[in-house]
């Protein structure tokens, strides 16, 4: 019997109903004064979010793969070269990586939070590379190729353990751009600070991610680049806009990669709730931890380490049989989400880089263990009550029929 009770993995439409008044009055706003492209509404959300980040610059673009690739190329990093970083998240990561002529180099993740495990990045560059004195570079042994940059993964709304891979980027005069495509006001304990750090700020610049589904998500595409560094924000201001100093005037090649006002216009908006909708996804995760606690020998909950508040982007547990789970909760009218059942190394876009099964046994063991529940700020008491019941009832049921 599949039960009424009917808990959706996302919930886009609430928000925007909650909003529609003030999003309409953005489009009223640009068909007023036919303002579709840059101009005031993306300066003001530019401004606006850079000061939610605590950074100096932000540069608005039409998705988080241009955010990255953009942070590229105005960081220098040159075809040919490396870039490091986890095979444990979505390929925009990888794509703009190869989309800027450089090459991908993975290192296993931590089995607690998911993100780049600092120690296996630290064996790569210290058994795998060596330090060329004269040039100032370090070179990948096998390739004899220049590894120049880091990029750590804040994944599912939780950071990356950030002063190690910093002090590894300092030894090795290695570029760390930041993904914090999923980690909207995620924040990070320096230890070596004595500080707590937004996510975005602590490399030499980091990528955002507007998606719909993200906590704070655009009503179509867009990104954002942050950054303290001011040369940084001017190239890429540059490279969005077809390398136009100014209108006519290429300095360099660039791309077509500006945010739309419209979205821009949007954003505003939601950023003014986004404080509140990540403290309610925090209170729902908490709320997840207590309420499987009980059975937590047979579902792993999420970790969040002692030097990350996260904001929970995604509530992901780990379960012996996913699939069964998720047909047994499908049933009873919930929705899951699996991020992601195959690590990018074992994609068949990579399969040129000839991985083979076991070369990052975390990465790939909890690849087949992981599903995310429903996360959203507005959802309901009740409705996370029946998907902790389902969730139980599912794992009682396997208990009985392993007897």
């Amino acid at each position: 019997m599949t039960s009424t009770t009917k808990v959706p993995f996302l919930d886009l439409v609430t928000p925007h109903q909650e909003l529609k008044a003030e999003l309409m009055q953005v489009v009223e706003k640009a068909l007023g004064n036919a303002g579709f492209i840059g101009g005031p509404m993306v300066e003001d959300f530019e401004r606006e979010f850079a000061k939610f980040c605590d950074t100096k610059y932000c540069v608005g673009v039409n998705s988080g793969t241009d955010a990255l690739r953009f942070a590229f190329m105005a960081a220098d990093v040159k075809p040919g070269e490396i870039i490091v970083t986890v095979s444990h998240t979505f390929i925009a990561t990888t794509e703009a990586i190869s989309q800027v002529g450089a090459h991908i180099a993975f290192v296993d993740i931590n089995e607690q939070t998911y993100t780049m495990d600092p120690e296996k990045l630290r064996e790569y560059l210290e058994t795998r590379c060596e330090f060329d004195k004269t040039r100032g570079k370090l070179i990948e042994k096998a390739s004899k190729r220049v590894v120049s940059a880091i990029v750590p993964v804040h994944l599912y709304g939780q950071t990356a353990d950030m002063d190690p891979i910093l002090d590894l980027a300092s030894k090795y005069n290695l570029i760390v751009i930041e993904d914090a495509c999923q980690a909207h006001g995620a924040e990070y304990f320096s230890g070596k600070e004595g500080v707590w750090k937004k996510a975005g700020t602590m490399g030499r610049a980091a990528a955002f991610s507007f998606y719909p589904g993200k906590n704070l998500g655009a009503c179509g595409e867009a990104g954002a680049i942050t950054t303290n560094d001011q040369e940084m924000a001017k190239r890429m201001k540059m490279i969005r806009d077809h390398g136009q100093a100014k209108k006519y005037y290429h300095d360099i090649e660039g791309y077509n990669g500006r945010l739309d006002s419209i979205q821009a216009g949007w954003l505003s908006v939601k950023l003014r709730h986004l404080a509140k909708w990540n403290e309610s996804r925090r209170n729902l995760a908490h709320r997840y931890h207590e309420l499987l606690t009980k059975v937590k020998d047979s579902v792993v909950i999420p970790v969040e380490a002692s030097w990350t508040k996260g904001v929970y982007h995604l509530y992901v547990v780990r379960v012996q049989d996913r699939e069964a789970l998720q047909a047994s909760l499908l049933e009873a009218g919930i929705g899951t989400g699996i991020h992601y059942p195959i690590p990018l190394h074992q994609q068949k876009a990579y399969e040129h880089l000839g991985h083979k099964a076991g070369d990052f046994p975390v990465t790939e063991r909890i690849a087949r263990e992981i599903v995310s529940l429903p996360m959203f700020p507005q959802l309901l008491y009740t409705q996370q009550d029946e998907v902790v019941s389902r969730v139980k009832d599912f794992l009682a049921a396997t208990v009985v029929a392993t007897r």
